[in-house]
């Protein structure tokens, strides 16, 4: 799993090596889910299993619900001066402080007097001591829930007993008891602001009465006539200040108009006047002489154009003219001569108004300040009798208000019922929660346990973690290939080894190997037996050697004696032709290793170990060392530096990478050479992620075997499953029955 290359030290990372994709696919997760799947399986029942119970065990409650709705309370007795109905601002806390009244003391432990819950749950519940109030208090508000209806303003009372007819009682009696307590309240705040404004009205009342005494006195005082409605006259009203400003401004007014036409006709010549004055002044008279001379200067035009200067009509006509056109200056003297009149006139009504109007506001002036404790007493006299005339009203408002019947400010909207059901425990949604938690959780465990689970699991953690090549995946339960057959599934894994193997050294000469593991268990003598195998049925010439000298095995699947063999030979005991055994494999030799004297542990490193391999490598092909892991004892250390080529052997999802890593640091330390990695013991059928590498190998020799109508070799008969191994250090193999 790529994700476990999370938890692998910095340290071992090599510096070289591209920061891993620790993102899961879906393929990883499947993997993980059927690797996992007994956790997953387990943790799951275990959940369901125990909600099952738990939903079962638990006593059978009954719910009843009513819904009330209920208003905001509206200021006891409303400002003085303002409308009775107030329109109040939404408050977003009003329903939640109404919850907790509902919940509060105050009104759960009458709910308790009016029902006698202390002595019926006393009864009921078998308990030595009698129950007190706030005992009962404790019990009866864990049965009880207060919400609001989704989207409305209606507040819903839940009440549980696993008696049906007493939840519904329970959760009737909680809104009559709060609706009474609201009525109540109300009531009470009522009765108070009433006899406070009747205090109050007391005190207007004599302010009133002292108020009237003062202002009669300075009325007599002052000789003020009152008239009408309480409206009293004075010697000289505002209302004269008023009128006279008023002529005095329609005054000024003409005069400026009559001296801007008369200054504008001073300025003029005597032809600018004959024309302008027309127009600008309305004169009767001026008019008529104008329009005679006119007449006459048209008619002396037409007699001139026929006759002479000496006819006497002309003469007539020019000294008609001469007459009329004297006139007419005359009349226009007479007309600039009466606009200087009139603004003299109007000059002289304007000052006559101004004085008038200073003498008026003097005069008022006087009277005002004569006058002022009279109207400054009027006036709060007036406020006085409005403020007493409002608590009038308010009184009788709240009088009539409270005689008034009405629903109050608690509505019960749905009154609680019987309930015919239990709603808990609700048995399919706990049942349907706990499958839900247990897959959550079993899953949850999976991956949480794949993710510390920092062993081998992929190739990609391998040649990542390694930077060494994975040369073959070995399948789980693989025994000897001398049982198997060469056309065992199994065989094939190792022909790709095999083949790997060859294509991976750097030399041809490069014929001696070893197999080394980080722990024991990992299926190193299995390999190296299988691989030896392998080599000597494709022709090659091979010894294969057993030099795990504290634990060895190769001869038990040979099932050939360990009396003599390579500790004699190291020994100088006998020669290497003696201690040399063939099998019945053609082209395969074994050599044992043979008792290890307790006093001759460094066997292996010394010069006549090099010998042996010295010759070996010249008399064979390959010449293959079984070793003890490299992790306990240092032999395994000296055969890698000895041979060519070193063998990793991993067991997959057994030991944490480091481990391996250190394995393979170990090698390289002592000049080894490692050439690849070998996965053992996969579970081809369940992780998928391996079938691309062996699995159709299966998929082939299965469809093989069933167009032939047998089996392979390797398989088991008569439906039997395969032996299971016997060897620790063999990853999965059988114990060999035949005997060479």
């Amino acid at each position: 799993m790529e994700a476990s290359n999370t938890n692998k030290p910095a340290a071992f990372q090599s510096p070289g090596q591209q920061p891993a994709d620790n993102k899961l696919h879906f393929l990883d997760y499947w993997r993980i889910i059927r690797i996992r799947k007994t956790v997953i399986l387990a943790v799951f029942l275990l959940v369901v299993i125990t909600t099952t119970a738990v939903t079962f065990i638990l006593p059978e409650s009954f719910m009843s619900m009513a819904r009330i709705e209920v208003a905001k309370d509206v200021t006891d007795i409303s400002p003085l001066m303002q409308s009775y109905n107030i329109q109040n601002s939404y408050d977003p806390y009003f329903l939640q402080t109404e919850f907790e009244k509902i919940k509060s003391q105050k009104v759960l432990h009458e709910v308790i007097e009016r029902l006698g819950l202390n002595a019926r749950w006393t009864k009921r519940f078998q308990i030595e001591v009698p129950l007190k109030t706030p005992e009962t208090y404790a019990m009866l508000k864990r049965q009880i829930d207060v919400q609001q209806a989704r989207n409305t303003s209606l507040i819903e009372i839940r009440a549980f007993s696993d008696v049906p007819e007493e939840a519904a009682e329970i959760a009737n009696m909680i809104v009559e008891v709060y609706h009474d307590q609201r009525r109540d309240q109300k009531l009470a705040s009522s009765k108070r602001g009433i006899e406070a404004l009747q205090d109050e009205l007391l005190k207007q009342n004599k302010n009133v009465d002292g108020m009237e005494e003062n202002v009669d006195q300075l009325r007599k005082k002052l000789k003020i006539s009152d008239v009408g409605n309480g409206d009293f006259q004075m010697v000289l009203e505002p209302e004269i200040v008023r009128n006279t400003e008023r002529e005095r401004l329609s005054a000024e007014r003409e005069y400026v108009q009559i001296k801007q036409l008369y200054d504008g006709l001073t300025n003029k010549s005597r032809v600018e006047l004959r024309n302008t004055i027309p127009t600008a002044y309305r004169d009767e008279a001026l008019d008529r002489y104008l329009e005679n001379l006119a007449k006459t200067e048209t008619q002396l035009t037409v007699y001139r154009k026929d006759y002479s200067e000496e006819h006497p009509e002309v003469l007539r006509l020019t000294a008609l003219y001469s007459n009329i056109n004297a006139q007419v200056e005359a009349r226009i003297n007479g007309v600039m001569s009466g606009l200087e009149t009139i603004v003299s006139a109007r000059k002289a009504v304007l000052d006559t108004t101004t004085k008038e109007l200073e003498t008026a506001k003097k005069a008022d002036a006087e009277n005002m300040e004569l006058y002022r404790p009279y109207f400054k007493a009027r006036r709060d006299l007036e406020t006085a009798q409005k403020i007493r005339d409002s608590i009038v009203i308010r009184i009788l408002q709240e009088q009539v208000d409270q005689k008034i019947p009405k629903a109050g400010m608690v509505e019960t909207v749905d009154k609680a019922e019987k309930s015919v059901k239990p709603v808990r425990p609700n048995v399919p949604l706990n049942i349907t929660l706990g499958v839900i938690v247990g897959l959550v959780m079993g899953f949850g465990l999976a991956f949480f346990i794949e993710y510390l689970d920092t062993s081998v699991k992929t190739i990609d953690d391998v040649e990542r973690s390694l930077q060494a090549p994975v040369l073959g995946v070995i399948p789980q339960n693989v025994g000897s290939l001398l049982e198997e057959g060469p056309d065992s599934p199994h065989a094939e894994a190792y022909r790709v080894l095999r083949t790997n193997l060859l294509f991976g050294r750097r030399e041809q000469t490069m014929n001696t190997m070893t197999v080394v593991s980080g722990g024991a268990g990992e299926g190193k003598s299995t390999t190296i037996f299988n691989l030896a195998t392998i080599f000597a049925q494709n022709g090659a010439k091979v010894l294969l050697v057993d030099s795990d000298l504290r634990r060895p095995s190769l001869h038990k699947l040979l099932n050939v004696s360990n009396s003599i063999g390579l500790t004699n030979f190291l020994l100088k005991q006998n020669t290497i032709e003696e201690v040399i055994q063939t099998t019945k494999v053609p082209g395969l030799h074994f050599l044992p290793s043979g008792k290890l004297p307790s006093s001759s542990m460094g066997v292996l490193n010394s010069t006549q170990m090099r010998e042996f391999v010295r010759q070996a490598r010249e008399r064979y092909d390959f010449v293959m060392f079984d070793s003890p892991p490299i992790m306990g004892v240092s032999d395994a250390s000296i055969l890698a530096s000895v041979v060519d080529m070193s063998l990793l052997v991993i067991q997959y999802r057994k030991y944490p990478q480091v481990m391996t890593l250190r394995a393979k640091q170990m090698v390289e330390k002592v000049g080894g050479q490692l050439i690849g990695v070998v996965l053992n013991n996969i579970n081809i059928s369940q992780d998928s992620y391996y079938y691309y590498y062996s699995g159709y190998y299966y998929d082939y020799y299965s469809k093989h075997d069933d167009d032939g109508g047998g089996k392979s070799k390797g398989e088991p008969k008569n439906g039997e499953p395969r032996k299971a191994p016997t060897s620790g250090d063999r990853g999965g193999g059988v114990e060999l029955k035949q005997k060479f």
